[in-house]
């Protein structure tokens, strides 16, 4: 039987298999040669780059000839944020309590010192009188406040920390050693006239920064400026500072301490800007200069009269638009009679200049609108006059009075507290300068020359 004619397309035999076979193992025997080698290559690089620099990390063998880049992840190439997380708030046991130090109307500032490090910092507990209304607005506005300032010249707060119960709340601050007020009531004679300007310009670039980042403090005085041993200012106390705008929004008259409350919170306006802390910057000016309050009075009505025995009645002319305030009409007795001057003059101020006074005089305006802004005090002539503000390394240092020993203070008004604003009553102002002419006048006399 004849066998199988074989196709026409058959082209192998069965020794062209055995030689296709035997090709094929020596390439995967040759292809595992050259790989185990890059691997050895590799590894002795790898522990080369180890030995020369022993930090730098080791980098992942490759294990194949593709060149091309690892596929990335959906969203590799987006930008990345750091997130905020929140935790729970420090304990105060983690300080030390050293003593008391003054008490204000909004909360209790104790000195203290941190357990772990021993740096000496200042503790403030906040009034918590009006719990069930929540967590006070004032400590609010003070956290708020200071956490966003950033200034040399403004105490910081280095964070908050709770007590035992949810009452116990305080602000961990700067500790500096003195207030100008205890200062002023302890030092014989007032500052210099140089360590007058150097003072005034670190409390003014403070303000300056608070008004271009458009917050008011609304309770500037004297017991809230603080002075440290190397000649620089802190200011201290937000309890009253908000956040503003332009046009400014309607904001409560109850705000600044009597002393130092401008004329147009004391009539009742309701829309103020960051004029009434120029105000309260002359009485601080006057202040450092004089050793005393400028203005002391009793209750509104009081502080009122003061102001215009003192700065005169105002006028249509020197304030327009004052009689449209709400407690304008109760002025009626006092704008009937004859205009009184002012007695802002240099005989107050034996120790300043000319263009100090004027500087004065300007902040002291009894119309808003014509009290300088922070700025245009700082480029005042009055600080680049003889004698130049003093170096803040020359700066005299004082006795501290914030540690254990007894702190002499005199009664002093109190910031606002909450609740409804006073109003004027006419008849109050009926005998503000009733026997003003009947007083004793000095005979005086005058220096002719030529």
């Amino acid at each position: 039987m004849n066998s199988k004619p074989a196709s026409k397309w058959a082209t192998n035999t069965e020794e062209d298999d055995l030689e296709i076979a035997s090709l094929r193992k020596k390439e995967k025997e040759e292809k595992r040669r050259l790989k185990e080698e890059r691997a050895r290559k590799t590894a002795a690089a790898a522990a080369a780059s180890q030995v020369h620099d022993s930090e730098r990390p080791s980098k992942r063998q490759r294990t194949s000839e593709d060149n091309s880049d690892p596929p990335q992840d959906e969203g590799a190439n987006l930008l990345q944020f750091q997130t905020r997380s929140f935790g729970p708030c420090g304990h105060v046991d983690q300080f030390e309590l050293l003593n008391n130090i003054e008490e204000g109307s909004y909360g209790l500032v104790s000195r203290g010192r941190r357990k772990d490090n021993g740096q000496i910092i200042a503790l403030k507990r906040l009034k918590m009188d009006h719990t069930n209304d929540g967590f006070p607005v004032t400590g609010l506005r003070e956290i708020q406040t200071l956490k966003a300032c950033k200034h040399p010249h403004v105490v910081d707060l280095f964070e908050v920390v709770m007590g035992d119960s949810l009452k116990d709340v305080y602000l961990v601050m700067d500790f500096v050693e003195h207030d100008l007020k205890t200062l002023l009531e302890d030092m014989a004679e007032p500052f210099l006239p140089s360590e007058t300007k150097t003072l005034m310009l670190q409390i003014v670039s403070a303000i300056d920064y608070l008004h271009q980042n458009w917050i008011l403090h609304r309770d500037l005085k004297t017991s809230n400026l603080l002075l440290n041993n190397r000649g620089e200012i802190k200011l201290a106390d937000f309890g009253m500072a908000r956040y503003t705008s332009h046009p400014p929004p309607k904001l409560t008259q109850l705000v600044v301490t009597l002393w130092y409350r401008a004329p147009e919170l004391l009539l009742g306006t309701e829309e103020y800007d960051s004029e009434i802390d120029i105000w309260s910057l002359g009485c601080i000016f006057a202040e450092l200069l004089t050793k005393e309050p400028l203005i002391q009075g009793k209750n509104e009505v009081d502080q009122l009269s003061k102001i215009f025995a003192l700065l005169g009645t105002p006028t249509n002319e020197t304030w327009p638009g004052f009689r449209s305030l709400p407690n304008a009409k109760a002025l009626h007795p006092v704008l009937a009679k004859a205009s009184v001057p002012s007695f802002l003059t240099a005989s107050k101020f034996p120790y300043l200049t000319t263009s100090g006074l004027r500087l004065l005089s300007s902040m002291l305006s009894m119309n808003p609108g014509g009290r300088p802004s922070a700025p245009q005090i700082l480029r005042h002539p009055y600080f680049k006059e003889d004698p130049r503000p003093k170096a803040r390394e020359m700066f005299p240092t004082f006795p501290s009075k914030a540690g254990q020993e007894k702190r002499r203070r005199r009664a002093t008004p109190q910031a606002p507290n909450r609740g409804d604003a006073p109003k004027l009553d006419e008849r109050e102002f009926a005998g503000i300068f009733a026997g003003r002419a009947d007083e004793a006048q000095g005979a005086g006399f005058s220096l002719r020359l030529g």
